[in-house]
């Protein structure tokens, strides 16, 4: 068990605000970023948020983490355990990012989603 000092408690409660904060806000974000992991899932085996942020307008960038977090507790991806990659964004000065894969759950719901797409182009 990891025993957090004061200070990473109350950085913690802080995220955890902010984020509560950002789910109450626009499900517009949500979809849009939902849609791009979709996407992008759908044609990679593993990604990070380094991958997908450039993919996405400024509005939902914001919404990254929380709507990763929606997705994962939704069952639609999990995190590659053991794998993590350094974040490009500058201002994170390259502190990890989790890397991510759809799970059979979010395969069915991109396939579904996407299919027509390759019909269309045969």
């Amino acid at each position: 068990m990891t025993h957090l000092s004061l200070a990473e408690q109350l950085a913690a409660r802080h995220r955890d605000a902010t984020l509560a904060e950002i789910v109450k806000g626009s499900s517009w974000d949500r979809y849009v970023v939902m849609q791009v992991v979709l996407l992008h899932g759908s044609s990679h085996d593993t990604w990070s948020a380094n991958n997908i942020r450039d993919l996405l307008p400024e509005q939902g960038r914001g919404f990254l983490g929380a709507a990763i977090n929606g997705l994962r507790v939704a069952g639609i991806i999990a995190r590659v355990w053991g794998e993590e990659v350094p974040s490009t964004l500058e201002s994170t000065h390259g502190h990890g990012l989790r890397v991510w894969t759809l799970t059979d759950r979010g395969r069915r719901i991109a396939a579904g989603r996407y299919h027509h797409d390759s019909e269309a182009a045969a």
